[in-house]
């Protein structure tokens, strides 16, 4: 009997369907979930690429070439994760891990290299996450080759030219960083020509026939220019060295550090590196500064002002370390660089105080080549007649700077 009952429930076909049918479910089941899994990974990646790709882009136009690796990954990630918020605002799920962000390049062109991973769970139980890295690349070149430089991002008239003024630079550009509506501004009857004028926010007065731009009309609304003397680092403090008597107010230094001091007369530098703590230059009178082959560094509030009837006659080393640089005033240091030399009065070489004004007059007696010169100032105003050379490579040591940049997503 009850081998005929085995017989039977082996024979019988009712409930066979229903179980082939759970069997069968399986691993359609299991596709459904894995593909569930890629599409949604895969969203997901999209949505992160996304954030990638604006978080480079927007370090591009932050970025100078003195930030060190920790503040280029600190500025990367502010804008990365204000993205992937956004993101996920939109049903975004997933763990982002392994954010990185770097800077590297030349002069020539700059690269912002940003990427990260991302995980989400499966819907299978017990199954790995799954994972997608995605990375992102921006490159950022110069503009235009540019002489005047005011770094400030806010202040109204950065690069004033004011009064009478007469400023020829040819081929080259007067830039301002600051997001003012007047961040050039040209007012009475100042008159200049330039390559061009490039401003993060926007000009005034720089229309014909007061001002002649080979470009046509100012460059308004632009990314920040590139600070060019960001990376230099001043040298090392040696002993203060004692201030020869001077001979009638006749001074001949040497190259080294002066301390606490304020000189005036006529003060003649050798070829070589200062270093001036908290020592103020002021010829007075009919005085003068004169160094050839000089690099002039301003710690500790030491400021140097040259007024309208005093000669200042200056110009840079062209090889070593701080070639193409004539004065650096220190960052942090505020104190205001006055160069409003008399007639004869010639400089050249980068003039640098990224935390201070710059107030420059030319003079009448210029050549029509003018001078190898470069203001970079927290602000600058221009004063007096100048003429600014463009092809100045040489006496520059090989240094450049430029206004505005261009921001490309090459990856």
């Amino acid at each position: 009997m009850l081998k005929a009952m085995i017989l039977r429930f082996a024979r019988d076909r009712r409930g066979n369907f229903a179980l082939a049918t759970a069997i069968a479910m399986l691993p359609i089941m299991i596709s459904v979930a894995g593909i569930m899994d890629l599409v949604g990974t895969s969203d997901d990646a999209a949505q992160l690429q996304n954030s990638l790709d604006a978080a480079g882009l927007a370090v591009g136009t932050k970025y100078s070439p003195g930030m060190t690796a920790s503040n280029v990954r600190a500025l990367g990630l502010t804008f990365f994760s204000a993205n992937m918020s956004t993101a996920d605002q939109q049903e975004y799920s997933g763990s982002v891990s392994n954010f990185s962000a770097a800077a590297s390049g030349d002069a020539s062109a700059y690269y912002i290299s940003v990427s990260s991973s991302i995980s989400r769970a499966s819907f299978i139980r017990g199954a790995p996450s799954w994972p997608a890295h995605r990375s992102a690349s921006v490159k950022l070149e110069p503009g235009a080759q540019a002489c005047v430089l005011a770094l400030d991002p806010q202040a109204s008239a950065a690069v004033s030219l004011q009064g009478s003024t007469n400023v020829s630079m040819t081929n080259c550009v007067i830039a301002a960083n600051s997001d003012a509506s007047d961040a050039v501004n040209r007012g009475g009857s100042a008159l200049v020509s330039a390559g061009c004028v490039s401003t993060v926010g926007g000009t005034s007065g720089l229309s014909l026939p007061n001002a002649n731009l080979t470009c046509g009309t100012p460059l308004e609304h632009q990314y920040a220019s590139f600070d060019p003397l960001a990376d230099v680092v001043p040298p090392p403090f040696t002993l203060c060295l004692p201030v020869p008597n001077g001979n009638g107010k006749t001074y001949r230094l040497s190259p080294g550090t002066y301390c606490d001091k304020t000189l005036s007369g006529n003060i003649t530098l050798d070829p070589g590196v200062y270093i001036l703590r908290g020592t103020a230059i002021k010829p007075g009178g009919n005085g003068s500064l004169t160094g050839q082959g000089v690099t002039i560094f301003l710690m500790e509030g030491a400021q140097i002002y040259i007024n309208a009837n005093e000669q200042v006659n200056l110009s840079p080393p062209t090889s070593g370390p701080y070639a193409g640089i004539t004065i650096f005033e220190d960052r942090g240091n505020t104190s205001a660089l006055t160069l409003n030399g008399g007639a004869n009065s010639v400089i050249s070489g980068f003039i640098y105080a990224p935390d201070a004004p710059i107030s420059y007059a030319g003079n009448s007696d210029m050549s029509g080549q003018g001078d190898c010169l470069r203001l970079v100032g927290k602000t600058v105003q221009m004063t007096g007649n100048s003429s600014v050379r463009t092809d100045c490579t040489a006496a520059l040591g090989n240094r450049e700077m430029y206004a505005s940049r261009r921001i490309t997503l090459v990856k």
